[in-house]
């Protein structure tokens, strides 16, 4: 083998554009905590299942499901099950406005992002504050 025939050396491939100069939008963050909030909410409802399971066990059960989800821990896991339940409900409610074909230009999109975040915030401390109030 002459040194001529040597192996072609690699040409450069274009690349794609880097996550340095892609800049993530506000709709693009909200679908992925639409995802994670989704992923949440089984957790949620196993935590919502054991506490069923246990008011129809015994005054023990119940004692033990009671006090772990009145403790600041199980209280903050709450707060977070309620944001990430209506996060989710105004996330899917946004899909279904850009089904029906609304709301799919640049300022729309946005406002739409935002709204979800904003709203899921707002209507926690609605149900919160109405749930303190009757506690």
């Amino acid at each position: 083998m002459a040194a001529t025939d040597a192996a072609p050396t690699p040409r450069a491939r274009p690349l794609s554009p880097h996550l340095s100069v892609w800049r993530p939008t506000m709709t693009y963050v909200m679908s992925i905590v639409h995802r994670i909030t989704g992923g949440a909410l089984y957790i949620g409802v196993l935590l919502l299942a054991w506490f069923l399971l246990a008011t129809s066990m015994d005054a023990t059960a119940f004692g033990v499901a009671s006090a772990c989800l009145n403790s600041i821990l199980g209280r903050l896991v709450l707060l977070g099950f309620t944001w990430a339940l209506f996060h989710h409900m105004l996330g899917g409610i946004r899909h279904i406005i850009w089904d029906a074909g609304y709301g799919m230009d640049k300022p729309q999109r946005e406002w739409l992002a935002m709204g979800t975040l904003i709203g899921g915030f707002v209507l926690t401390i609605i149900v919160w504050a109405i749930g303190l109030a009757v506690y």
